[in-house]
């Protein structure tokens, strides 16, 4: 099933109350840093501007609230609840120095990793690197026989998620954030994560839809992520997504409680207990 049934669901179910809605504005710290933060976040979402998303009319708040549409300017496509859980992580992981580097496995435009490297920024932490992974020419084709779940996922076809390498490093020169702590790498994940340069992980994000791409992230990169730190998994509303993080959980004793984001998107943090 696509994301587009997605996007008519959301559009359906929050017509009604958006019509008769305006943002609401949440309350904010008089800290400098997290007014910088809130507005990278408004504007990696583009809630200011307020672009529709590519199959809209008009700008949705409570579809781009939640990640429901594929905007056809912002940034990001996440929503601007799933931003603040990267806020949330990313904050607590400085706060408490929990060691290790960043990293999303799937970016589009570059929205998310964007604030992180904006939040590592504000809190002038020079210490990790922010690792920027995609192919940069959108999703792989299923593998159906060795991937089954992956079967009728035909997001390959979608030339709107296939965003260059060069247009997702512009969008950073834009914020000012393009530096030695952003790295990219590039390629599928099977080829490129199994040797990527990266010895800990605090946070780790991903963002593949994919069975296949899940399981080369958890794989690959979830031994490496230090106790306190989190893992974000975007797509876990759809199946073959879900059926990766849980088959992964199950071989690798994984009990950690999982936390609900936005209706789609969950978390966790790693304990002491976990593998």
């Amino acid at each position: 099933m696509s994301k587009f049934f997605f996007i008519f669901l959301f559009n359906v179910l929050s017509l009604s109350a958006t019509l008769h809605t305006t943002n609401n504005q949440s309350e904010l710290s008089d800290d400098p840093r997290e007014l910088y933060i809130d507005l990278i976040k408004r504007v990696v979402a583009n809630t200011i501007y307020q672009d529709p998303g590519i199959d809209q009319l008009i700008y949705y708040p409570n579809v781009r609230k939640t990640g429901g549409d594929w905007p056809s300017i912002a940034h990001t496509m996440i929503g601007t609840e799933r931003l603040n859980n990267i806020h949330f992580c990313l904050k607590n992981i400085i706060e408490n120095q929990i060691p290790g580097d960043c990293i999303e496995t799937g970016v589009w435009r570059g929205g998310a990793v964007i604030l992180m490297r904006a939040i590592l920024k504000a809190y002038n932490d020079t210490t990790r690197t922010v690792f920027v992974a995609d192919s940069f020419e959108g999703l792989p084709p299923p593998n159906p026989i060795k991937y089954p779940a992956d079967r009728d996922l035909n997001l390959y076809k979608y030339s709107c998620l296939a965003i260059s390498l060069d247009q997702v490093q512009e969008n950073f020169k834009r914020y000012g954030l393009l530096d030695n702590q952003v790295v990219f790498l590039q390629g599928w994940f099977r080829d490129t994560l199994p040797t990527a340069p990266i010895d800990q992980i605090a946070l780790l994000r991903l963002d593949g839809d994919l069975y296949e791409s899940t399981m080369d992230a958890l794989t690959n990169l979830y031994p490496k992520l230090s106790i306190g730190g989190y893992v974000i998994i975007d797509d876990y509303g759809i199946l073959a997504c879900e059926k990766a993080v849980s088959d992964y959980r199950v071989k690798n004793n994984i009990n950690d409680p999982i936390e609900q984001i936005d209706g789609a998107g969950i978390y966790w943090q790693k304990n002491i207990t976990s593998n």
